[in-house]
Parts: structure tokens; C-alpha cells; sequence
């Protein structure tokens, strides 16, 4: 059943408004595809899906196996281009399915059938039923487009009440399609090393040529077929599937080439194996056509056995299982980059409902809930702070390592993490509209995008099979037209299939695409995300590289840099050891950074601090060994009285540094500055010489003032 991802309707609880009346809404549903064997299967999804009422577009993509529909629901449902998908011979896969129990004294004036014509209406729902006897309700639908709680209250507009609800399951679109891949990637697996293990004694066989007298014998012809049998009959039966289901529709894609060549020559040497009379004269003229058959003329003479072509059907279908198990691992593989950004999302969110705090699924978060926050959560969703202040990690977003200061009225956004304090926001965007889903779909349009040159490749496979299958043909014709009475067809036939074969591993449709779609997930993997195949296929224009600074040029993690102990006070190490003391209850990068220069000098930290408080946006107090500490910035040392003398203009000179001055005080006086930064990556410099000797210019991209940047 179908992975598809929808854009969904406006919703009311989403503080959308309705479209207005001349402009009719747009749904875009995004359907995993099985079953294609190469761009020509595309193509003929893309025509039918495109023929049918309503459709705006659909685009579908060889190397992701995903089809892109917009389309009007007032004239077509995703129920209905599933069917159109599986009308031309192929599959969907990733619908969950929900069952509803309704109560049967509030039966409405509607019928059975207008429930379910009600339920087909929502966005995302693929098939409904309602059996009147036993009230049950059963729903398949796409995890990615709505939940069993949008169909609840689909089913109690319709005027039921839901007394129970059951089978709710299917997880997240692209878990469902990980699970698919995986279980596809296993069958090739499976498949291919047993066409690899038995098709490689037949290749000996047929590479001896007669000259091995331990294979040259009688019976060898009965050896190859029994060995070839399995190969082509169980692990190439998808391809003559393909082919069959193809030429049901009046169509030929790869599974046609595959399936006619390797099936000729598999009948064909059938035939010579069991009746080689049929072929006698072939074997006495020598004229055969060669294609690595077992033996010459005069080996086939000896035995009374004519040439084979057994490796040919069996080898070919191994290697052709080899590129569909490579295809299949690349495209996990990329797939994990967006399973990855998917995994940094909250599982659970803290919403208040009716006076009381509930920890509900991330997923029943709906626009307008209160979700409150404490230190060391995930953000669960997008919104605005309405009370509290803390200090957020948004470097999954930004890349920047410091966290952010936030207040009341400052957005927040989901699967960023809150370090300190505690907070509540008001939910402005759920679901698909999230920062963290945006992303996601940013690096599933450029895996789904065709470049120009992919699209060109597309027309040429479109047309290319029909092509492959009319020059065989004109060689049967010509050999048996030219060739010795005698032989003319075995010849005929052996080069007819000759001609298929060497035309099976076609990769045009696939290589391009492919190449996108790896590219794609590597640079998701490394944060680097690409528009498109359209951008990707013009990146050899680029004459000017932008970097950010942080995470990018720099290593995106602050480290102690300097410590100035103030005179009469402490020495530098002991200064160093109570600063690390104190920040060890901290969860603040800067923190965080203290902690781990001492350790890295040698020091030994004291025990945990006896007291501890975090001082959202000013800094730390503890108390260790005794002795209170304090660290923080100019404010907080203002704020407790504590004058800071001549450190502010060493402060300044260090922030002109790019590094951040953190005031330390101890026992109420002040006992030096400590300063941290992000430190630049060793192998930064090289790469931007190696980019400059390309003949591209280099630019850094920073919040910093011009004399900070450029030191």
C-alpha cells in the first residue's frame, strides 16, 4: 500500500483561512512506487497518473520510486491514484490502517456509503468501509497526511460517536518505506547469491570451450540446465513478471529486454539440450555466432550436442540482480540522511488542556496549545514564548554553538533543545509546517528533482526498449535472410538474441537520477542541502563559494582559550579549578567549554558544588569547597556589586578577538576572566586555498563586525 506524504488541507484549528471561491485548493500527495525496473516504467506511471481527473501535475522519479501528484480533491482522492498506479502493473506501499467502533444509537440519516465517501474526502485517506452490522469503520491512510485523530473527528462530523478505536498503527511515512526498502534489499540479497553461486559453474563450463576434460562430457549440456533452472526460473522471475505485466498494457520497458533475451536463449538451449537433432546441422556448418557458448562446432559434433547458451540467461540474470542490490543499497542509504533529520524531532510534548499539564504524543499537538518545556528537553513544535526565559541550543537550525537567549515573545522552533530555564509557548506551527519538516521536504524535493540532462535520458528510455526490440528483429531478418540454408535460423536466432542481451544492462534512465539521489543524501548527511537537480547541474558556473563561519570554518564547539587571574587574587589554576567546580552542574556550551579545559591541563575537580543556581542570560552561581563563585558577564558582576575595574577594556579586546569574556568572582570579589571560543577547523585554510587555486572566490558569512571577522 502507498508511503505518501500530503500537504494537507487548510484546517480550521491550523488558523488558516478557506481558499477563496475562485481559487480551488491544491493537495500534493507524494506516493513510494514498486515494481519499476527503469525510466520507461516512469514514464508510463507519469502518463497515466497525468490522464486522470483533476490531476495538476505528477511527476515520478526513477531513482527515488516516489510519484509527486498535485491534484484537485473535489474531482480525485489519493484512493483513486493509487488504483491508477496499480491499473499500468505496478505498487504502493506504506498506508497504516485504523478500525473505528461507533455507537450504534447515534446513527445518522446517512447511509453506509456516504460515511465512507466522507472519510475519502479527508486528505490522506486511502480506502474506507463501514460494515452497518457490525458498526466497525475500517480506514487505510497515509501516516504521513493525517492520524486516526483527524479521522475520529471525521467520522463524529458525519454524526457517529466512536466508542473505540484499534489497529492505529503504521509509524511514520518514512519509517514504513525504511521497513519496505530493507525487506526489498534482503529478497535481492537472497536472490542474487544464488544465481551468483549457481551461475558460476556454468560459466566455467561454458569458458572451457571443450579444452578442460573433466568438463568436457556427455551430459554436461543436462548439468547447465539443471544449474540454470533455479536461476532463471526463481531469482529472474520478477523480471518476466515485469514483462508480462508491461505487455498486458501494450507497453516494453527493461523487464522486456530482460525477459526476451535471457528467455530466448534459456528456450533456446532447452531445445538443443533435449532434442539437438533440431540443430545438427548448426553444430556440423560452424556457423553458430559466438556468445560464449559451451565449445565449437567440433565439441558439439563429438557429443551429438549442439552449443548452449545457459550462462548467457543465468549470468546475465546475476548481474542484473548485482545493479538492482547495489540501486537498492544506495537508495537506504540516502534515505537515512532524511531518517536522521527526522529522529531529531520530540517524541512527546507537555501541553496544557484544561488546566492540567499531559504529556501527549508530538503528533496531537495541534496550532494554539500551551506547551511548557523544562531544562534539557526537545522543543517538541514551532512557536512563540508566552512566559519564562531559558537558553536554547538551536545549532541543529543554525549551526551556531552559543545557545540563545530566549524571553517572552521570542520564537522557538521544534527538535531544538532547551539548556536552563523552563518555559511555556503557544504552538503557531505542527506537522508538515514545522522548520525541522521544511528541511526534510528542502531534501526530498532535491532527491525527487529531475535535472534537465535526467529529463533528456527519460525521453530517450521512453523510447529506447521498443527500439532495442525492432533491431533484433531486423537481425533476425537479415541473418536468415543471408545466412546459409542450412543454419539460417539457429544463426538468425542466436544473433537475435545476442542483440537483446547486450542491450539489458541499460543504466541510461538510471545513471543520472542515481548520481542525484546519492549526491543528495551524502551532502544532507555532511549539513550541506541542494535546491534541486536543476542547481546541482548548473554548480559548474559557480565562480563565487559563500562559507558560514560557524560549524563551517570553525568546529561549531567553543573551547577555553584564555584565563586572566585579576593581581592579589588567586593563582591561575586554582581560578581555572573552581570556574570548572562550578560550571559542572551547567549544561551551557560555555560551560561545558570550562569544564573541559581544565580537564584537559591536568586539573582536579573539586566534588559537586553544594549549591547551584543558573542565572538565565547572566551566568552561574555555586557554591565549592566553601567558597561561593560567581561567573558571568558585566551585568551580573554589576548587578552583585562586584566591580570589574580595568578587565572591561581586556574584555573587549578579547570579544574583538572573536573569543566571549566570561568575568569570574569569588567570594564576592572579582578573581580574573576567563575567555572562550570557537575555534577554527585545522583543515579549514586548506580547503579555501584548494578553492581559490579552483579559481573561486571565497567569502565568510558572519554575524560579526568586519574588525572581529577578519582577525
Amino acid at each position: 500500500m502507498p508511503n505518501m506524504t500530503t500537504e494537507p488541507k487548510p484546517q480550521h484549528d491550523h488558523n488558516q483561512h478557506a481558499p477563496a471561491a475562485d481559487q480551488p485548493t491544491v493537495e500534493r500527495v507524494d506516493l513510494a512506487v514498486t515494481g519499476m525496473t527503469c525510466a520507461a516504467c516512469a514514464r508510463r506511471i507519469e502518463r497515466e497518473l497525468s490522464k486522470q481527473a483533476g490531476v495538476r501535475s505528477a511527476g515520478v522519479n526513477f531513482a527515488t520510486a516516489r510519484a509527486t501528484v498535485e491534484y484537485d480533491p473535489a474531482a480525485t482522492d489519493s484512493g483513486r491514484l493509487v488504483e491508477a498506479i496499480k491499473d499500468v502493473g505496478y505498487g504502493t506501499t506504506g498506508a497504516a490502517r485504523a478500525e473505528f467502533v461507533v455507537d450504534d444509537s447515534a446513527r445518522p440519516a446517512g447511509s453506509g456509503q456516504q460515511l465512507e465517501r466522507h472519510l475519502r474526502g479527508l486528505g490522506g485517506v486511502v480506502s474506507a468501509s463501514f460494515n452497518l452490522g457490525t458498526m466497525e469503520v475500517r480506514v487505510e491512510y497515509l501516516p504521513g497526511a493525517t492520524d486516526p485523530r483527524a479521522l475520529k473527528r471525521r467520522i463524529e462530523e458525519f454524526g457517529y460517536r466512536v466508542r473505540e478505536v484499534s489497529g492505529a498503527g503504521g509509524g511514520a511515512a518514512e519509517e514504513t518505506e525504511a521497513a519496505a526498502r530493507e525487506a526489498e534489499y534482503r529478497d535481492l540479497r537472497r536472490k542474487f547469491f544464488l544465481a551468483a553461486v549457481l551461475s558460476l559453474p556454468v560459466l566455467v563450463v561454458a569458458m572451457s570451450h571443450g579444452a578442460v576434460p573433466i568438463l568436457n562430457f556427455a551430459g554436461v549440456n543436462y548439468l547447465q540446465l539443471a544449474l540454470s533452472a533455479p536461476v532463471v526460473l526463481y531469482c529472474g522471475a520478477q523480471f518476466y513478471r515485469g514483462a508480462w505485466a508491461a505487455l498486458r498494457h501494450r507497453a516494453a520497458d527493461m523487464n522486456t529486454l530482460i525477459a526476451t533475451g535471457t528467455g530466448a536463449a534459456f528456450l533456446y538451449s532447452i531445445v538443443a539440450t533435449l532434442a539437438p537433432g533440431f540443430f545438427a546441422g548448426a553444430a556440423a556448418g560452424g556457423a553458430m555466432a559466438g556468445m560464449g557458448g559451451t565449445g565449437d562446432a567440433a565439441h558439439a559434433a563429438t557429443h551429438a550436442n549442439v552449443p548452449v547458451y545457459f550462462e548467457a540467461a543465468s549470468v546475465i540474470i546475476a548481474l542484473i540482480l548485482l545493479g538492482r542490490l547495489l540501486e537498492a543499497r544506495a537508495k537506504g542509504k540516502t534515505s537515512d540522511a532524511i531518517r536522521r533529520l527526522m529522529r531529531l524531532q520530540a517524541k512527546m510534548a507537555r501541553v496544557v488542556r484544561d488546566g492540567r499539564e499531559r504529556d501527549v504524543p508530538v503528533e496531537e499537538v495541534v496550532v494554539g496549545d500551551t506547551v511548557v518545556v523544562r531544562p534539557g528537553e526537545k522543543i517538541a513544535v514551532d512557536g512563540v514564548i508566552v512566559a519564562g526565559e531559558s537558553a536554547v541550543d538551536e545549532s541543529m537550525l543554525t549551526g551556531e554553538s552559543l545557545p540563545v537567549e530566549k524571553r517572552a515573545g521570542a520564537e522557538v522552533f521544534g527538535a531544538t533543545l532547551n539548556r536552563t530555564g523552563s518555559f511555556t509557548f503557544r504552538a503557531t506551527k505542527v506537522g508538515k509546517d514545522t522548520a525541522l519538516q521544511q528541511i526534510v521536504r528542502l531534501v526530498q524535493d532535491a532527491q525527487g528533482s529531475k535535472a534537465p540532462i535526467a529529463r533528456l535520458a527519460d525521453v530517450i528510455s521512453g523510447v529506447f526498449t521498443p527500439v532495442v526490440i525492432c533491431v533484433a528483429i531486423a537481425t533476425f531478418v537479415v541473418w536468415f535472410v543471408a545466412a546459409p540454408a542450412d543454419v539460417r535460423f539457429t544463426t538468425a536466432l542466436v544473433n537475435f538474441v545476442s542483440v537483446l542481451i547486450i542491450a539489458c544492462p541499460c543504466a541510461l534512465g538510471l545513471a543520472t537520477p542515481t548520481a542525484i539521489l546519492v549526491g543528495t543524501g551524502r551532502g544532507a548527511q555532511g549539513g550541506v542541502l541542494i535546491k534541486g537537480g536543476e542547481a546541482l547541474e548548473a554548480a559548474h558556473r559557480i565562480d563565487t563559494v559563500v562559507l558560514d563561519k560557524t560549524g563551517t570554518i570553525t568546529r561549531g564547539r567553543p573551547a577555553l582559550t584564555d584565563v586572566v587571574v585579576a593581581d592579589g587574587s588567586t593563582e591561575e589554576g586554582e581560578l581555572l579549578r573552581l570556574a570548572a567546580g562550578a560550571e559542572r552542574g551547567s549544561e551551557h556550551p560555555l560551560g561545558e567549554a570550562i569544564v573541559r579545559g581544565a580537564e584537559a591541563r591536568g586539573l582536579a575537580l573539586p566534588p559537586r558544588a553544594a549549591k547551584f543556581d543558573a542565572l538565565a542570560g547572566h551566568g552561574v552561581e555555586a557554591e565549592i569547597e566553601g567558597r561561593r563563585v560567581l561567573l558571568g558577564n558585566a551585568a551580573l558582576m554589576n548587578e552583585r556589586g562586584i566591580g570589574v575595574g580595568g578587565f572591561e577594556e581586556r574584555a573587549s579586546r578579547l570579544a574583538e578577538e572573536g573569543k566571549t569574556p566570561i568575568y569570574a568572582a569569588v567570594d564576592g570579589r572579582l578573581a580574573g576572566l576567563l575567555a572562550v571560543a570557537d575555534e577554527i577547523r585545522g583543515e579549514s585554510k586548506a580547503a579555501i586555498e584548494a578553492l581559490k587555486r579552483m579559481g573561486l572566490e571565497v567569502v565568510m558569512l558572519t554575524g560579526w563586525r568586519a574588525p572581529r571577522a577578519e582577525v
